[in-house]
């Protein structure tokens, strides 16, 4: 459950991000080893660097100041990207990897499997396609554990 501090920011910070063009995938206000942490996580579709990172914290800290979410709680604002290995869950996810390679892993096995490589070809609101070997293979969502974007270097 989000705390009132996320809240205040998914109403009140994320629309200002969302305007610079970025995507906000996640807001967190959790107690770390040094402190109190408020993240923001963002992606777009071009990837994240080290200077959209400083442009969003630069323009969001100044109105975090004046929202003041914590109630004067001192807090360390990080801005950072998703990583390229983040889970694909949402419909954004799934269109931006439409026609590039996913591992999709299941929580039980499918023909004696339980994790598929291939192309993402397309996707519902209640199934994935993905094609493997030049075979369509239709999962069913609700078996879908986890579908993660593969890296190759």
């Amino acid at each position: 459950m989000a705390s009132k501090v996320e809240l205040l920011c998914e109403e009140n910070i994320k629309p200002i991000i969302e305007k610079l063009g970025y995507d906000v995938i996640e807001i967190e206000y959790a107690k770390k080893v040094d402190g109190m942490n408020l993240t923001f996580v963002i992606d777009n579709e071009n990837g994240i660097n080290l200077e959209d990172c400083e442009k969003v914290h630069k323009i969001i800290d100044e109105k975090l100041d004046e929202l003041n979410p914590t109630n004067d709680v001192p807090y360390i604002l990080n801005v950072s990207s998703v990583g390229i290995d983040r889970p694909i869950k949402n419909y954004k996810d799934f269109l931006r990897n439409k026609g590039k390679q996913v591992e999709l892993k299941l929580f039980t096995p499918f023909e004696g499997k339980k994790s598929y490589i291939g192309e993402l070809k397309n996707f519902t609101d209640s199934d994935i396609v993905i094609v493997v070997d030049s075979e369509e293979k239709v999962f069913s969502k609700e078996k879908v554990a986890q579908v993660i974007p593969v890296i190759k270097f």
